[in-house]
């Protein structure tokens, strides 16, 4: 293939795409540009495997440590198991492209995007989004698009295409919008309380931009001569086995999918009941009847073709009824119960939200700084996280056995994106200095259940008496769309998830949105469709955060006895070697006589942190004395620690000694400093020289009255 470039640019920041110059053997292969940022997106495609009935698509999204000039770390000094950030980046990648592969296609595809070298200014992500797009276009794979993705930042007043990491930190929005000539296909956002109408606002702006991406893919291929129109194969299942199955199924599955008394368990046992029942019946027919020819030569094909009844049935219901299966209004919230405390304070902090079936248990820690998760073997610009957030989802959650594995890309995804929605009425670092994890426990699932875990965790984290700017709530919404109708559903359920188009979750306080997460099953939606389910998503999330404040409307004023008790103080950056000692020799000393945990920051601030708040006070104490700055005449009250023939040794502060020459310890001749004072004596001492060597010499003598009162009282005060 010739080697091709194009190039586009956004307010001075070009993008520029290069084909042909690497990874020949791929089907396809495209190098995105932007700055000093390079993406090597490929797309492969190999023959179907034998009795494969869905799209085995696969997208990887790797990252580089020479990238950005730096060795892993680790025995073998080579990259391991993907970072978060990477498998959120594949998600990324994955969902705008999942809806645009044709449903009949069953080949195996392979997306792997590679960032090769990464600068300060520009993130990789949106760039392999629409590299992927490209990648498929030149491997000829069935492919309805051209797709492309650009991020969106607001700075001041003004939107910005593709921001800058400061931009974006700087910043009240970072959106992500995916569009294809149909629409917007995909959107995920954090925001910092934007109102709707701002967030509608930027996602036009973004699709605006997606255009031009998407025009310059169309000139690539046309320049090449691709083709990019395919014949749809022949159906997969008979007819006359489709119309067997409906004649015996439709009039049943209509029946079960009006009974609105029937929760999800007994919906599916009646559902399943009548397909079995189906399946029993076609068993009956001769074997050489063409009916239980087709059932036989297609394993799968009488469970697809029921699911695509069933799925006629409830979508019609919706769209010509205006009902839902379970009996509500298109705009309902199902069923809210939230309660705090749910778990012994040994846990710091706990909440369980309920919304129909789904239902999360929060569980809040607070821990010290020293606990924030270190980043520093990914290409994040951020070197470590002072709030996590993970999200299980445990098999009986759905009433299924399953063998228990590390979280996958799913639970990876919900747990980010409910970190996402609470980052913005988190406190800042310098007024709670906390690091917080919050884990949420998926305990019965029916629908939104990352949206179940916002609610839980804000829950939990007020329980925890984390003072948050303002509580968050979330909503998911739902679309069923055939032809021109369209019904946008609020607070979606399991089979209206499944069933449906569009997977839309809206996160956010009284005062606008924290998070976006938007995903579709067809190629695409009009901005209009799409502000219909942000606004309609409001009086939702105001009616769920109504019920979790009636738990609890505010953060507690006292946490958990056995939450950690937090000091913070800020000693002088030169310091902090003295502070920490040889090989950490005497950090190590004073954490051990006091039993609490220390963390030291470049900047100087010390974190003292301890169970036991008096335990931490005390090495609060000891740091401040050792770091102190001493001036020439400062008096203390002190105790004699030794004794030794030319004087004795007082600790006037703690970690602090000095000591007063024998000559210094009265205004007569002393002839053994024994006769003067003994070890475990109070005394009252004046700074009179420090010298070159950083020894401090004390006295007992010309010190005023006033400034011994004042010495004592400072000595009781700080013990």
């Amino acid at each position: 293939m010739v080697e091709i470039d194009r190039s586009i640019s956004f307010d001075g920041r070009d993008i520029r795409l290069t084909v042909g110059l690497l990874a020949p053997q791929a089907g396809g292969s495209v190098l995105m540009q932007s700055g000093d940022t390079a993406v090597l997106v490929t797309a492969t495609r190999s023959a179907a495997r034998e009795g494969i009935d869905f799209l085995p698509l696969t997208v990887d999204y790797e990252e580089r440590l020479y990238s950005v000039g730096r060795i892993p770390g680790g025995f073998l000094r080579r990259e391991g198991r993907p970072p978060e950030k990477a498998i959120l980046t594949s998600r990324l990648i994955d969902r705008p492209l999942r809806p645009l592969f044709p449903q009949w296609l069953r080949d195996d595809l392979q997306i792997v995007a590679t960032t090769l070298s990464m600068d300060e200014l520009v993130p990789p992500d949106v760039l392999a989004v629409t590299g992927a797009s490209l990648a498929v276009l030149l491997a000829k794979i069935p492919f309805d698009g051209p797709m492309a993705a650009v991020r969106v930042g607001l700075v001041g007043d003004d939107f910005i295409i593709n921001p800058t990491y400061a931009e974006i930190e700087a910043g009240d929005l970072d959106l992500v919008v995916a569009g294809s000539p149909a629409g917007v296909i995909m959107v995920e956002a954090g925001a910092n309380q934007l109102p709707e109408q701002d967030i509608i606002e930027a996602i036009d702006f973004g699709y605006e931009a997606v255009q031009d991406l998407i025009q310059a893919q169309r000139d690539l291929i046309a320049e090449l001569g691709i083709e990019t129109v395919y014949e749809e194969p022949p159906a997969e299942v008979e007819p006359t086995l489709i119309e067997f199955i409906r004649d015996r199924a439709q009039a049943p599955v209509k029946q079960i999918l009006s009974q609105f008394d029937l929760d999800k368990n007994n919906r599916d046992a009646a559902l399943d009941a009548v397909k079995e029942e189906i399946v029993a019946a076609i068993a009956e027919l001769p074997e050489e009847d063409p009916i239980q020819v087709a059932a036989t030569t297609n394993s799968k094909a009488v469970g697809n073709t029921f699911k695509d009844l069933t799925k006629k049935l409830m979508r019609r219901q919706i769209v010509e009824d205006g009902v839902r299966v379970d009996g509500r209004k298109l705009d309902e919230v199902r069923p809210v119960s939230c309660r705090v405390d749910v778990l012994p304070k040994r846990v710091h902090g706990s909440g369980l939200f309920n919304r129909g079936l789904t239902q999360v248990l929060s569980a809040c820690t607070l821990g010290t700084p020293g606990d924030a998760q270190n980043l520093s073997d990914d290409l994040q610009q951020d070197l470590e996280k002072r709030y996590i957030h993970h999200y299980n989802f445990p098999p009986f959650s759905v009433g299924e056995t399953k063998p228990l594995r590390a979280p996958g890309r799913r639970e990876i995804g919900h747990g980010a994106l409910a970190e996402r929605a609470l980052i913005p009425v988190l406190p800042p670092k310098n007024e709670f200095p906390y690091v917080i994890r919050v884990v949420s426990e998926v305990l019965s699932s029916n629908g939104s259940t990352s949206m179940g875990s916002v609610c839980g965790s804000t829950l939990a984290l007020m329980d925890a008496g984390v003072p948050l700017i303002k509580p968050v709530s979330g909503a998911a919404m739902g679309l069923i769309k055939e032809g021109d109708e369209v019904r946008v559903l609020t607070d979606i359920q399991g089979i209206e998830d499944f069933l449906g188009d569009m997977d839309f979750k809206v996160a956010g306080t009284d005062s606008g949105i924290t998070a976006l997460q938007m995903d579709m099953k067809i190629p695409g939606l009009p901005l209009e469709i799409i502000e219909q389910a942000v606004k309609q998503a409001l009086p939702a999330r105001l009616h769920i955060l109504e019920k979790m404040l009636q738990a609890i409307d505010n953060p507690r004023t006292e946490m958990s006895p056995f939450a950690p008790r937090l000091l913070t103080i800020k000693i002088d950056p030169e310091m902090i070697g003295m502070l920490i000692g040889p090989g950490g020799k005497t950090i190590k000393g004073i954490t051990e006589e006091t039993g609490a945990k220390i963390d030291i920051e470049d900047d100087g601030t010390v974190t003292i942190s301890a169970i036991d708040e008096s335990k931490a006070k005390r090495a609060r104490n000891i740091v401040q004395g050792m770091t102190r700055k001493l001036n020439e005449g400062d008096v203390y009250a002190g105790k004699v620690t030794r004794i030794i023939p030319i004087g004795a040794f007082v600790e006037f502060l703690p970690g602090k000694e000095g000591m007063i020459h024998i000559s210094q310890l009265a205004d007569y001749r002393v002839g053994r400093v024994e006769d003067e004072v003994a070890v475990g004596d109070e005394v009252i001492v004046k700074v009179r020289e420090l010298d070159s060597k950083g020894r401090i010499n004390l006295t007992r003598l010309g010190i005023h009255p006033d400034q011994a009162a004042a010495a004592r009282e400072a000595a009781t005060t700080n013990q």
